[in-house]
C-alpha cells in the first residue's frame, strides 16, 4: 500500500506529491514522452529549454523593460525563498533586488543558469518529504509562478528572434 500524508484532516496519498512533481518538472524541464499539460509537447518546451543557446548578450538585451537574466534569476530566487521559507531560514525577501541584473557576461549567465537548476532540483527532492498541509499553497504557488516567467521568457526570446531577424 502506498504512503499516505495527513492534509487538514484529509488521508492523501503520494498522488498529490506525485501531481506535484510532475507540474514542477514540465515547468522545468518539459513535458515527458506521455504529453504536456500546459506547455508544448515538444522537447525542450520548459525553463531550461528554453534558455538552452541563449548567450550572455541575448539574455542581457531589454525588452519591454527587463532581461531575460533577469527573469531567469528572478525566477531563482522565487525558489530559494520558497525552500528557505520551507526548511524554517530567517531571512529578509527582497524581491527588488530580485530583478537588478541587467547586464551579464558567459560567466555570470552561466552561474544564474547553474543556480536555477540546482533550486528546482532541492526544490522537486523536498516536495516527498515535506508537510503538504503546511506547504501546499506555496508548492503550487512557485508552479504558477515560475510558469508565468516561463511564458515570459518564451514571450521575449519571440521578440529578440524578430529583432535579430530585422537588425532592430
Amino acid at each position: 500500500m502506498k504512503s499516505t500524508k495527513h492534509l487538514g484532516g484529509i488521508e492523501m496519498s503520494e498522488t498529490l506529491a506525485s501531481s506535484l512533481k510532475t507540474l514542477l518538472k514540465e515547468t522545468f524541464e518539459g513535458p515527458g514522452n506521455e504529453g504536456s499539460y500546459y506547455t508544448d509537447s515538444k522537447p525542450n518546451t520548459g525553463v531550461f529549454g528554453t534558455l538552452d543557446g541563449l548567450t550572455a548578450e541575448d539574455a542581457s538585451r531589454s525588452i519591454n523593460g527587463s532581461t531575460i537574466a533577469a527573469h531567469s534569476d528572478h525566477t531563482r530566487y522565487y525558489l530559494w525563498v520558497i525552500r528557505s521559507m520551507i526548511n524554517g531560514t530567517d531571512f529578509e525577501k527582497d524581491w527588488e533586488e530580485s530583478w537588478t541584473i541587467a547586464t551579464v557576461d558567459e560567466v555570470k549567465w552561466a552561474e544564474i543558469r547553474e543556480e536555477l537548476h540546482k533550486e528546482y532540483v532541492s526544490l522537486f527532492a523536498e516536495i516527498d518529504t515535506i508537510d503538504l498541509g503546511k506547504w501546499l499553497t506555496n508548492v503550487n504557488a512557485t508552479i504558477a509562478h515560475s510558469a508565468y516567467h516561463l511564458g515570459a521568457l518564451r514571450q521575449m526570446i519571440k521578440s529578440l528572434e524578430i529583432e535579430k531577424k530585422y537588425n532592430i
